[in-house]
């Protein structure tokens, strides 16, 4: 689960915006509840997933690896199309891009809940996630050429409610179609669901939505897409596979050969400038230090997040024997402690203390994370909710500090020209470090339950494993806390782009 709201489309700077107020127009606020709904649907989609892992595994006799094929394969996916459908966008039409990867997103959320086996929700899921980046990137976009400047106040402060609402939202709406088992078909539902909200927004969508083009699009880059996706895999891959496999040799030599193919990728990239101004990454905005550092605040802090909530749900569903209910709203705390210090941060923090609040929210998450750590060994599989809250509000509260003022700081320093191009990258960025993630607890968590299946693992196996993994997190919250130093102390809010 995150709560980091979609980056804004890449050209959506070079869309026309209404040089003054806009008539009174109902058709455009029947168009903003539709993409909030989109948005609330992908956010939801992400973080619903977790909690109803143990119940997919036992119903499909999926083993571990599948299982993290099913949340990172969804996340790989959005990362790497997020740019290209933004793009998509730009060039044959916002609306009809939208309404394409809601089409497309339905579809496969049809396809997720009609699984027969592991391999095929995984396909699904990696379909849903590649929809979903088509869907996304166009919906700030949308709103951008919709609304006039004096009205994107209001708007994106409901767009940031939404936001907020899902993250609570999700977990619990997975866990109540989880538990109640609707119909006898266990966790489908938390995919089914989609069906009939996603063929309402495309009827309503097709109506209400008002189409718009950048007029300055980027090309698309196909071949520096499939370099990159050739390089991740090689490293996801043998990660999420190794343990599964016995680590075999073609895994360590795929993982050593990954930094060649990324050094292929840079030369494309340069290239690609060079010859039309295009390219998937704008390799130059890494001159700066403070893009360079944010990336890899986002890059670490999703790994951390990606990592976190796989092994939280793990811990409590067949470490302690929750139920998703039970488990679900457990992570109450966290969610609603999340949103409340986002809100706080943004508009009465960062104004007065800039960098220092992301700084604190990587510490007092830190110091949540340790306290579970705690908690996990000296408790054991005897660990109570109520005993587990304090170290949740904690994480939830330092998350929340972090993941609503940091695209700001980042994309202060870089020129307004490139700021699509910046905001593309940073949230493409996150996501990838979602997958990574979700590969390394191959390492940080499997690795630790020993060979065991499904849920005839002993719970102390899992509680071990989750300790083990929080040290994990852990680390990566002081590298977090390292990297902020290199962000601006204060924001420049004149030069951030008005969108």
């Amino acid at each position: 689960m995150t709560t980091t709201a979609p980056a804004p489309a890449e050209a959506a700077e070079d869309a026309p915006a209404p040089a003054g107020p806009a008539p009174a127009d109902r058709r455009r606020w029947i168009a903003l509840a539709i993409l909030l709904t989109a948005s609330f649907m992908d956010l939801v989609d992400a973080t619903i997933v977790n909690i109803a892992i143990p119940s997919i595994q036992r119903d499909t006799g999926a083993s571990f690896s599948a299982v993290q094929w099913v949340t990172a394969g969804y996340a790989l996916a959005f990362a790497l199309g997020l740019i290209s459908g933004g793009r998509l966008g730009d060039i044959y039409g916002r609306k009809k891009l939208f309404l394409l990867g809601m089409g497309g997103f339905t579809l496969a959320s049809a396809l997720c809940g009609l699984a027969a086996d592991p391999g095929m929700l995984v396909g699904a899921r990696v379909l849903q996630g590649a929809m979903a980046a088509l869907m996304v990137p166009q919906v700030l976009a949308i709103i951008h050429v919709s609304f006039p400047a004096h009205e994107r106040g209001k708007v994106f402060g409901m767009f940031g409610a939404v936001i907020g609402l899902g993250a609570v939202c999700g977990p619990l709406i997975g866990a109540l179609l989880t538990e109640g088992n609707l119909g006898g078909l266990e966790w489908r539902p938390i995919f089914l669901i989609n069906l009939p909200v996603g063929i309402a927004g495309i009827l309503l969508g097709g109506r209400f939505v008002t189409e718009s083009r950048a007029p300055r699009a980027l090309r698309l880059d196909l071949v520096g897409t499939a370099l990159a996706t050739l390089g991740l895999l090689m490293v996801l891959y043998p990660l999420t596979q190794g343990r599964e496999s016995g680590w075999p040799l073609w895994g360590f030599a795929a993982m050593a050969a990954s930094p060649f193919v990324f050094a292929v990728f840079v030369r494309y990239e340069r290239a690609k400038a060079r010859k039309d101004g295009s390219p998937l990454v704008e390799l130059s905005l890494f001159r700066i230090k403070t893009f360079a550092a944010g990336a890899g605040v986002q890059l670490t802090f999703g790994a951390v997040s990606g990592l976190f909530f796989l092994i939280w749900t793990l811990h409590m569903q067949l470490g302690l024997g929750w139920g998703p209910l039970h488990a679900g709203l457990t992570g109450v705390p966290f969610s609603l402690a999340c949103s409340a210090a986002a809100g706080i941060s943004v508009q009465k923090l960062v104004p007065r203390f800039g960098r220092k609040v992301l700084q604190a929210g990587a510490l007092i998450m830190l110091s949540g994370g340790l306290l579970y750590l705690w908690e996990a060994g000296h408790y054991g599989t005897a660990l109570q909710s109520w005993q587990m809250a304090p170290a949740m509000l904690l994480m939830g509260a330092g998350m929340g500090l972090i993941v609503a003022p940091i695209t700001d700081s980042v994309l202060s320093e870089v020129p307004t020209e490139h700021s699509g191009s910046a905001s593309g990258i940073f949230n493409t960025t996150g996501q990838l470090g979602m997958a990574l993630g979700l590969g390394l607890s191959s390492v940080a968590f499997f690795g630790v339950t020993g060979e065991v299946g499904g849920g005839a693992a002993p719970g102390a196996a899992f509680v071990s494993a989750t300790t083990h993994a929080l040290w994990w997190v852990s680390g990566g919250l002081v590298v977090v806390f390292g990297l902020l130093f290199l962000l601006p102390r204060r924001v420049r809010t004149q030069d951030a782009p008005a969108v």
